[in-house]
């Protein structure tokens, strides 16, 4: 009986953390206007703890950049600090480093990323 609510649970946790990250998103990858190039600094409510300011001509920053906007960023922190091409360009191995339902919210309603991770495989 206790393993069926602790499942219940862990299954309302799933979703109420799906939903957060679907509230994020885009309505298109385009939306995605931030910059290619350069140094970012995140603000304090994404970057809460650890290094804030990136390098995005250095790919093991920037891959440590959308990681982090994608689990703390709200919508505009998204569209202002990810840029669509390099998010399509380093998806099929960023997929593979971030949380299960942030993967699933986003190859859910963008499936071209998923399709690029199966290409890349």
């Amino acid at each position: 009986m206790v393993q069926q609510s602790s499942l219940g649970a862990a299954q309302s946790a799933a979703d109420v953390l799906r939903a957060r990250y679907a509230e994020r998103l885009p309505s298109a990858l385009e939306d995605l206007v931030g910059p290619r190039h350069g140094q970012v600094d995140l603000p304090l409510h994404i970057a809460w703890s650890g290094l804030r300011t990136y390098d995005l001509d250095r790919p093991r920053q920037r891959m440590s950049l959308y990681r982090t906007v994608l689990a703390e960023g709200q919508r505009d922190d998204v569209t202002a600090f990810l840029n669509s091409d390099l998010l399509r360009d380093q998806w099929p191995l960023m997929r593979t480093m971030i949380s299960r339902h942030v993967r699933e919210v986003w190859e859910t309603a963008f499936p071209e990323l998923g399709r690029r991770a199966s290409a890349a495989a």
